[in-house]
């Protein structure tokens, strides 16, 4: 086996992939409840009247309306975080110093993510034939993460000023590593966001199905499946007729 594609291989002219983050190299509600109960934690201790008349889940339904409420701010999630916090601190007469210090922790938490087993191992294999770039709508900082140094390049939404399925995240990833988006693919869990996206954007899409889901019917399949990273490296290692 080898990276030499067969032309008339789909991926054949692939030099670059993109990768989602959140659900797609790690479970996504794990990392961020984890995140939120020691954010709560800290209030109990900094900030009882916050922790008592907020509990994780009152404290969740308040940023949702914040982002509501501004919608401007949908795809800079930690903006929309660090404004919940403040709004909480004013009402209550505490410092907004509290909202700073409450979104630091959430951070330095939510970097604390637990990748797929076989996740670090296939990157790593990756690398050596593909620009890698990670591109999310979520606020991991990926170099804070056990998957530093895994990535070529980065981008988060909050970074570029929108989020997908926008393809300015795909455009950011297409300028660092200098590849045009159509020798490009794109690995995501979300049929919308992240497969249907990176078609419109002209690239290649790989749908991680972890959980065995059935594909939308309204939406034109993906160019492959894949049910975690092991299958994606093995398709894209295809052996070459002699």
């Amino acid at each position: 086996m080898s990276w030499h594609l067969a032309p008339d291989h789909p991926f054949a002219a692939v030099r670059m992939l993109t990768f989602d983050l959140d659900d797609t190299l790690w479970p996504c509600f794990p990392t961020i409840h984890a995140a939120e109960c020691e954010v709560h934690a800290w209030l109990q201790k900094e900030a009882p009247v916050l922790a008592e008349h907020y509990d994780i889940e009152r404290l969740r339904e308040h940023r949702m309306q914040v982002a509501r409420d501004n919608p401007h701010m949908a795809h800079d999630l930690t903006a929309i975080r660090i404004h919940s916090y403040r709004e909480l601190a004013r009402s209550h007469g505490l410092p907004e110093a509290v909202a700073q210090e409450a979104n630091a922790i959430f951070r330095r938490a939510h970097n604390r993510v637990t990748p797929y087993e076989e996740v670090r191992e296939v990157l790593g294999q990756l690398a050596a034939r593909y620009v890698l770039v990670a591109v999310s709508n979520g606020n991991a900082q990926i170099e804070k993460t056990p998957l530093a140094g895994c990535f070529h390049y980065s981008f988060m939404a909050e970074e570029v000023g929108v989020a997908k399925p926008d393809p300015a995240l795909f455009h950011a990833a297409s300028e660092a590593a200098g590849a045009p988006l159509h020798e490009a693919a794109h690995v995501g869990d979300d049929p919308a966001r992240d497969v249907e996206a990176a078609r419109l954007a002209g690239m290649r899409s790989v749908w991680v199905n972890r959980e065995g889901a059935a594909w939308p019917r309204e939406l034109p399949v993906p160019d492959l499946q894949v049910p975690d990273l092991y299958r994606l490296r093995d398709a894209l290692m295809e052996e070459t007729a002699s």
